[in-house]
């Protein structure tokens, strides 16, 4: 009943709610993203939903668009500025994805949506995660984040997946305001944002 129905139900009214509330924070960190990073100021990506449905994600941009003498952007590490890794720790580049919540993009607690490219990478059990609505927040994000391997991050999504309960949902959302705070896990030990998943190497036996 609730992961069908009354789940759905909450992310509209919760993400409607805060998008209102949330309008002069969502104004300013616009305003500050236009000045300090340039435009465009949200940043669109295509990203897999639920069944793999392709959808386009919105967060602030955190990156400028550096290139090198070919044309090539520059690396993460270089275009990431301070301002950038502001928005990162606290989460504030994630609040236009409130909008992809409220259409039905998104839910506001699940795996987190990740590139498309990934998808062919994933082994049966990975692929799991998509069985579900992409969230705003979800079990990786309380138990590790970018800090922890994406195979760890599978299982924690895979497991959410056959455990989708109200009091769950509520208790990773409170979780999640303090990882925020604790600024816990925003980097990997060898990126500044997380390396890419190639796949998960097979094991004989």
């Amino acid at each position: 009943m609730y992961k069908n129905y009354i789940k759905r139900l909450l992310d509209i009214i919760l993400s409607g709610v805060a998008l209102i509330v949330l309008s002069p924070v969502l104004l300013t960190v616009a305003i500050l993203v236009r000045i300090k990073l340039g435009s465009p100021v949200i940043f669109h990506q295509k990203r897999p939903g639920k069944d793999g449905k392709i959808f386009t994600m919105c967060k602030f941009r955190t990156m400028t668009d550096e290139k090198d003498e070919n044309g090539n952007l520059l690396p993460d590490e270089v275009r990431l500025t301070k301002f950038g890794e502001m928005l990162r720790a606290t989460s504030l580049d994630e609040l236009p994805e409130l909008w992809n919540i409220f259409k039905g993009d998104m839910s506001i607690v699940g795996p987190r949506p990740l590139l498309v490219e990934y998808l062919p990478r994933y082994n049966k059990r990975q692929a799991r995660r998509h069985e579900v609505r992409p969230g705003f927040t979800g079990l990786a994000q309380v138990n590790g984040r970018n800090s922890i391997s994406w195979e760890e991050k599978f299982e924690w999504d895979v497991k959410y997946v056959d455990n989708i309960t109200f009091i769950g949902d509520w208790k990773i959302i409170f979780q999640t305001v303090f990882t925020v705070l604790k600024r816990d896990g925003i980097s990997s030990a060898n990126s500044a944002t997380m390396e890419d998943f190639m796949g998960t190497e097979e094991v004989d036996g």
